[in-house]
Order: structure tokens, then sequence, then C-alpha cells
């Protein structure tokens, strides 16, 4: 970093932790600080974070940054996890409970608004929610003034303006989409482009985050787009695994495919189309099963053990519907499960089965999207799995693409970078900015000898669901059986 050189303050508040990091103008990354939340998780879906847990893990970040980096901030912007609803008041405090994208309660909410607007449910945002509480639960939503999205909230609170952000070509719904429904559309903010400077860090925001007042904030994004302009995705062909607590994947195409069990949306970037589908909790495994097996054990310790063990796992194959699934099964009521597990296996043999499963999942995806006649050039990988050098070769091995490591694995942030450069006019535009911040350190190519193998594990996983789905449905009806007549008792 030269004398002088100002940064850029990128936030990414992902589903269960913050990351907040430093950046140069030309994308390098020179810190990066982390802290996490709970979610608060009930019966009928409830699934909810406390918007204030989020403001203390942000400052906790930006207070460590500045304790390590004195450098002069020239701009901030924030991207998130979505659709998340903040029901906030005039200056973005929140006023009731973050009704995350993890909760389920809105769901006939979700398919009459998509029968109203003729929108698919990703473009509805966070409208299913609000009306969803406001028939049912209007005390949730306390003194609102504001529907915002996590990252709008943030936003908001740091500025003190409202504004729901798109990108380029992003298809909404509009307030007169949904004027039948009986949704509160004064609580619908204005609509503001991502990458614009939207206003200034406020004093009182400012001393909670140890940052000066005036600091310009610059409007944000979901965070699965923010992974995307991250990764470096500018092209028809271009790819992405976005890792995380969830996994996906995505693709441009110069065209819509219509593909079941995948999404197709415009893409953030003119004239191309989003392809993919995003899980629930391939990620997200990987801890679950560090905690049962031992929680002493820290994750680069198992993926050591994982990585002395043969491909394949010795017969062994896990099914990561640990919440349930979203693509390409879209079952709420699948269940995790080990399949195959004999006497000889270890717990290195447990690990790799899941980081296998990461990938297996990955290629249940990426299939009938290439048999629809979309190109993927290369899968680029992102988040924490993609600094591991042994899982990204294992994810070329397994889908048989060439893997593409970036040199920023934190692609999500690096997203929030691009649209701040952009929106300081560092650079005309976010194509541009992406262009000139995002670098690919390597190139993994699959390894032919291990084709066979992982052939017939595919194989095997794709039997599975079928094969389990009965039971699953049974187990999950018996769960909530069980659960209420518990909560009766």
């Amino acid at each position: 970093m030269s004398p002088g050189e100002s940064l850029i303050l990128a936030i990414d508040l992902g589903t269960t932790e913050v990351k907040s990091g430093l950046f140069t103008t030309d994308g390098r990354l020179v810190r990066l600080a982390r802290a996490g939340y709970p979610t608060m998780r009930h019966n009928a879906g409830v699934a909810e974070q406390d918007p204030e847990s989020w403001w203390a893990a942000i400052a906790r970040t930006t207070r460590e940054l500045r304790r390590r980096e004195s450098a002069v901030i020239s701009a901030i912007c924030c991207v998130g996890q979505g659709p998340t609803l903040v029901p906030t008041d005039g200056s973005g405090s929140a006023t009731g409970p973050a009704v995350t994208w993890l909760d389920t309660r809105a769901a006939a909410e979700v398919e009459e608004l998509a029968a109203l607007t003729g929108r698919f449910s990703w473009e509805l945002g966070v409208l299913p929610a609000a009306l969803h509480l406001e028939r049912h639960a209007p005390e949730a939503l306390g003194a609102v003034r504001w529907y915002l999205n996590a990252w709008e909230a943030i936003a908001c609170r740091m500025t003190g303006i409202a504004a729901e952000t798109r990108l380029a070509g992003q298809l909404r719904a509009d307030p007169d989409d949904v004027a039948g429904s009986g949704i509160r559309l004064e609580r619908l903010p204005p609509v503001v482009a991502t990458g614009r400077r939207l206003g200034e860090l406020r004093n009182d925001p400012a001393r909670d985050l140890g940052l000066p007042a005036g600091t310009p904030v610059v409007a944000g994004m979901v965070d699965a787009y923010a992974s995307f302009f991250g990764a470096g995705l500018l092209d028809a062909g271009d790819a992405v695994d976005t890792g995380g607590t969830s996994g996906g994947f995505a693709v441009y195409a110069d065209r819509a495919l219509a593909i079941p069990g995948s999404f197709c949306a415009p893409a953030p970037v003119d004239g191309l189309w989003v392809l993919g589908g995003a899980m629930n909790a391939t990620g997200k495994a990987l801890d679950w099963l560090a905690g049962v097996v031992d929680g002493r054990a820290g994750i680069d310790a198992l993926l050591a053990e994982a990585a002395l063990v043969p491909p394949g796992s010795a017969g062994l194959v896990f099914l990561p519907y640990l919440a349930g699934e979203r693509s390409p099964i879209w079952d709420p009521e699948a269940r995790g499960a080990f399949v195959g597990l004999t006497l000889g296996h270890t717990r290195g043999h447990l690990v790799r089965a899941v980081v296998e499963a990461a990938a297996l999942a990955l290629r249940h995806v990426i299939g009938p999207i290439v048999e629809a006649g979309a190109t993927v050039n290369e899968l680029r990988v992102s988040g924490g799995p993609a600094q591991s050098h042994a899982w990204n070769q294992l994810k070329a091995d397994i889908t048989g693409l060439v893997v593409a490591v970036p040199r920023v694995a934190e692609t999500a942030v690096l997203g929030a970078a691009i649209a701040a450069a952009a929106g300081m006019s560092t650079y005309p535009d976010l194509v541009a900015a992406t262009r000139a911040m995002v670098e690919i350190e390597r190139r993994l190519p699959p390894d032919p000898g291990h084709k066979a193998v992982y052939d017939d594990a595919f194989g095997a996983y794709l039997g599975l669901y079928p094969a389990l789905a009965g039971a699953f449905h049974r187990l999950a009806a018996f769960e909530l059986a069980n659960r209420d007549e518990g909560a009766a008792t």
C-alpha cells in the first residue's frame, strides 16, 4: 500500500457472520475482520435475527480494522443476505426482528404475490414476509416506517436514507404490481441503483463504528450478486460456486433457459441471464460435523485427515440435506444421511464424504443446466472452502471442470468494494470496476485418474434421494407430531 493511499471499507452481512474488509482501489485485500451472530429458530418455520446484533458485529469488525490500519477510508459499501426483511423506523433502526431468507412462514404469500405480479419468488424480495407479518403478527413490526433488506437497513442506519437498491436489468415487483395485495405501499422505499452514492455516514453511527463522520456510503446489493462481481463474472459461460453456509452455483448465459429445479433471471450485467441453483447447507454441513465428532478439532485439522482418505471415501456417500434442500430437488423435508457406513470408516472418511457431497451437490445442479444448452467455461470458487487447495481440486475432479481460484476468495466482500469503487467514480461502472479489481490466481484442471471413481460415486448419490424420500417425509411428519405433542403437554 502506497503512503497516503485511501482504502475502501467493504462489508458483507452474511447469514451467520459479518465480514468487513479494507481494499485498495485495484482490488487488493489489505485486512479482513469477522464477527458472528445467532439465528433464533422456533416452531412453524421461524428463522429470525436481531439487527442490533448485526450492528454490534459490524462495529466490532470496523473497530478492529481501524486499530490495525489508520489509512483514510474513501467509501463504505454493505452487501448482505437476502431477501431478509428488516422493519425499520425513519432512521434505519429496526422496530422488530429481521425475518431472514431462511424463514418459511410466508410460503402462502409467496404464491399469492407471484400469481398477482407474474414475478418469480426471488423477484418479490421482502414483500411476502412483510405481507405475512401485516396479516398475522403486526405487533412484530412495531412502529415501522420502512420495509428494507438487510444491507439496505444498514445503509439507512448509516445515512438516514431509505432506499431499495437494484442492479441494471434487475426485475422486481413494484408498488403498482402489489397494490391489490393489501400491503402497506407507503412502507416501500424509493429505488436507487446499486453502485450509486447514497449519502454520508452520520455522527452517531460514525461513533458506533469508530469511523469518520461524513464518509461516503454507496448503495449495495444481495451478497449472491456481490459474489458474482467479486468472482469476475462478466461474460456468457462465466460460472461460480458461491460457497458459504448454504452453497450454490451460477453461470451467465446469453439467453433465458427454462430448467426444472433451477432458476433463470436477468443477470446483473446487461444482456445476459443467470442460471443456477442454491442449496441449503452444503457449507454448513462441515461445521455441523466438526461440532458433532469433536468440538475441539478445527476445520483445518479435519480437512487434513480427509486429505489422507482416497477418493470416494471408501464407498461412503453423504446427502447434505441437513436443512432440507433447494436446488435441484426442492424438498424442505429432505434429511441428511450417511449411506454405506462400515466398521472400517474413520472420522477422516466422514469428513471427506461431507466435503465430497458439497461437490456432488454442485454437479447435481450443473448437469441439467449444461444439458439444457448452457456453456460453463470454468468454475470459479469463493468463500472459506476456496482457501483449501485440496477442496478446490476435489471440486474440479468431481464436476469435471477447471476450477479457477480468485486472488480474493471472499468474493462477496470484494463485490462490495467493487460497488464502492464504482460509486466513487474510480471506475465508470460496475463492469469496469470488476475488470480492474478481480484477478484469478491459479487454475486447477480435473485429474483424469479420479474420473471413474467419482462417476460411480455420483451415480450412487443420484439414486439415494429418490430411494430415501419416502422415509424422509415420514420422519419429518413424525418429528412434527412429536414436537406438537411436546408443546401441548
